[in-house]
């Protein structure tokens, strides 16, 4: 297999890269010199020393410092093997030959909709050319940023780190636990998205007047790029009143470091970042670069903004929208979505439960339908271990699946089916492949979750699923796939790869090729991102695909807690939320599910054929306010955080959320545990109670302070203001 990576304008596409437009080449000078690239009101700032390339701190134009920027970092940290680096423990901040690298100048390209720069360095010792790129998207403060490396030697390289992006002078350096504070999310199954704020101490940084050997880190080892923590973090300075933001756009392996570095003695003098995705020291991915051969990095999105947790969070969702989100109807419509799963039929679909949900969700107001999982399985078998067929099963559907999604039509919804491609029961006819259809470790097959890892580098693995997509869309008519992925790979595999973790992220690029394929052949096809829940919410996937499953969490009493922190990762069209009222539900638990999912895209469920008439009525009123007044302004909404972010496991503080878009501030006020008034501090005159209106819930606006009081605990509101 040719693993080798061609920039050409097509293979550049499926990175992600912008062809450039324009160009002009600068020349490396003789002498020391310093210059500066300017975009979308944010400065990054170079200066060249004894040939070598450094970079100082990034930062929005006008800020005015209040000491000099003594900041000077490599530009790009790597490691080969062989080379000697200083002993620094297990920190990434520079390697060899990344801190001897020569500059050969730079090359800044207009593209569309954007520019870009590209920094260019050599090192003589192992023939390598070393590319760092900066893309710039017009109107938002952020950045995309990688790396590549040109093998131009005659032997192979191995490389241990490449960093995707480095950021400087994030602190003094002996004054970095008092003036930092990292806002990190904290993401578990069935409780995503919990932001917290550390010292850099706290998260195992120790100060140290010299060049520490320890780092402030996070990371993920797999296929579940979120498994542990969002890919994403926050890094504010609150002396200079500054905040750093970066976000990892990968579905697989990545870390990140916050350290300090002595470029000059043993004495620290900066304070960086290194942003990156699989390396070898913490995800076994190690490379050998073989001579012509050009490797890449995953990419990073970096900006730095003036403010906080909520500034940063605006420029990610101005970025996300103007240069991830992959234009579709479905995110401009934010139509409602049925799902059958959670507190309804729990993966047991027949057609006898199925009709009349149709019919009920149906009259509530849906507009799309699916079925989850189970719909494969004959009934009473335990489907983990046989998946793989995709043929609907006949014992549940007497009349065939066919007549089920007719009906689903019939009823004025688009059908849609729960898929799990990526994976092969143990027990199922897909297992008997040979094994170079899946991920291999130490000569034998990963079983997770009775499931094999069907490996996409494979073009045979492609086709056979390509068959299972066009025999869902053509045949069945389905609009609609649930994607999930119940496993994670962990480090990787080992067939036609340097590293388990190579193999891995050589799968996981042919994993996003794939799923551009199929939506490039079914334009009108909506593709849900779902990892369990949020264990895979990452900008690699949700550039291609068009929603993200937020959660699997059972109780609808966490939920708002889980969408606040969510939120900041996620853009709201994107982000679907389960309403699942029980059967036995009051008006007030019914409501209070539609609140936390009216502020992004409904995933609604519950068994909606047999609630309660007062449930039933607050689900429908629910639908019919999204629809009619709050889904048009969700495209281009921001959130923002009045209370700050919240804890899946505290009952006690109210929970509040708002979205801002041009023509409407929307703001969502929930009260489990806590007291009867909530307090948020508001900036419009006027405020409005717009669901539900007939429970009791009392607002008042004066003096900047918006009272929401809640007649009984659990219970939930949504305000225009």
């Amino acid at each position: 297999m040719d693993r080798r990576t061609f920039l050409t304008s097509s293979g550049a596409a499926a990175f992600g890269i912008l062809v450039p437009r324009m160009s002009r080449f600068f020349p490396a000078s003789n002498t020391s010199e310093t210059f500066a690239w300017e975009v979308n009101d944010l400065i990054f700032s170079f200066e060249v020393m004894a040939g070598k390339l450094r970079a100082k701190r990034v930062a929005p134009a006008g800020i005015v410092a209040s000491g000099p920027d003594n900041s000077s970092g490599v530009e790009i940290a790597l490691q080969c093997s062989g080379q000697n680096s200083p002993d620094q423990g297990m920190k990434s901040g520079m390697g060899q030959p990344g801190s001897r690298l020569l500059f050969a100048g730079r090359r800044e390209e207009a593209t569309h909709g954007g520019k870009r720069l590209v920094c260019m360095h050599t090192d003589p010792v192992l023939k390598l050319r070393v590319e760092s790129v900066y893309e710039a998207f017009d109107g938002v403060p952020v950045v995309r940023r990688y790396s590549r490396v040109t093998n131009n030697g005659a032997s192979p390289v191995g490389l241990e780190f490449l960093s995707s992006a480095m950021l400087h002078g994030l602190a003094a350096p002996q004054e970095y636990d008092r003036e930092l504070r990292i806002h990190l999310a904290q993401n578990s199954w069935m409780a995503e998205g919990q932001w917290h704020t550390f010292r850099p101490s706290e998260m195992g940084f120790v100060e140290n007047e010299r060049t520490s050997w320890s780092q402030a880190q996070a990371g993920s080892v797999g296929s579940w790029s979120s498994e542990r923590y969002l890919p994403m973090a926050m890094a504010e300075n609150t002396r200079l009143g500054l905040t750093w933001f970066w976000q990892i756009e990968h579905n697989g392996s990545w870390y990140w470091e916050i350290s300090n570095v002595s470029a000059r003695d043993n004495n620290a003098d900066d304070v960086y970042a290194y942003l990156g995705g699989p390396d070898d020291l913490h995800a076994a991915a190690w490379k050998s670069l073989k001579p012509g051969e050009t490797y890449q990095t995953v990419p990073v999105a970096v900006g730095c903004v003036r403010g906080g947790f909520s500034d940063a969070v605006e420029s990610l969702t101005h970025y996300r929208r103007l240069a991830c989100l992959t234009p579709h109807k479905d995110n401009s419509r934010c139509p409602v979505i049925f799902n059958d799963y959670m507190n309804c039929l729990w993966g047991d679909p027949t057609e006898a439960k199925e009709l009349p949900m149709v019919a009920a969700a149906a009259r509530a107001g849906c507009e799309y339908f699916v079925i989850d999982a189970g719909w494969y399985a004959d009934l009473h078998e335990d489907w983990s271990p046989t998946i793989g067929a995709w043929q609907p099963s006949l014992t549940r559907f007497p009349r065939g699946l066919k007549f089920l999604l007719d009906q689903i039509r019939q009823a004025g919804m688009v059908p849609g089916l729960w898929l799990e491609p990526e994976v092969a029961g143990a027990k199922s006819l897909l297992a008997q492949k040979p094994d170079h259809w899946f991920f291999v470790r130490h000569g034998k097959r990963v079983l997770k979750n009775s499931r094999f890892l069907l490996d996409f580098r494979n073009p045979e693995v492609r086709a056979y699923l390509d068959q299972v997509i066009a025999r869902l869309v053509n045949e069945y008519g389905v609009g609609y796939i649930k994607m999930d992925y119940n496993v994670d790979s962990l480090q990787g595999t080992e067939i036609n790869a340097d590293s388990f973790g190579q193999g891995l992220l050589e799968h996981n690029r042919a994993h996003l090729a794939w799923l551009e394929e199929i939506l490039n052949r079914y334009p009108d096809l909506v593709i849900e991102n779902c990892g369990s829940g949020g264990g895979r919410m990452d900008y690699a996937m949700l550039r291609r695909l068009q929603l993200q499953s937020m959660t699997d969490q059972e109780d609808y009493l966490k939920l708002p807690m889980i969408l606040v922190g969510a939120s900041a990762a996620v853009l709201p069209e994107q982000l679907a939320i389960w309403s699942y009222p029980l059967a036995k539900a009051d008006a007030d638990q019914a409501s209070f599910n539609m609140v936390t999912s009216m502020m992004c895209r409904i995933h609604q469920s519950g068994r909606l054929d047999s609630l309660t008439p007062e449930a039933l009525a607050q689900v429908t009123e629910g639908l019919r306010v999204y629809k009619e007044s709050l889904r048009k302004h969700i495209p281009t909404a921001v959130p923002f955080y009045p209370l700050g972010t919240s804890d899946v496991t505290d009952f006690k503080t109210p929970v509040a959320l708002g979205m801002r878009s041009p023509q409407q501030t929307l703001l969502a006020v929930w009260r489990i545990d806590g007291p009867a008034v909530t307090k948020i501090p508001l900036t419009s005159r006027e405020a409005k109670l717009l669901y539900p209106i007939d429970l009791g819930i009392k607002i008042t606006a004066n003096d900047g302070t918006l009272h929401v009081e809640f007649p009984r605990t659990r219970m939930a509101c949504l305000v225009s203001g």
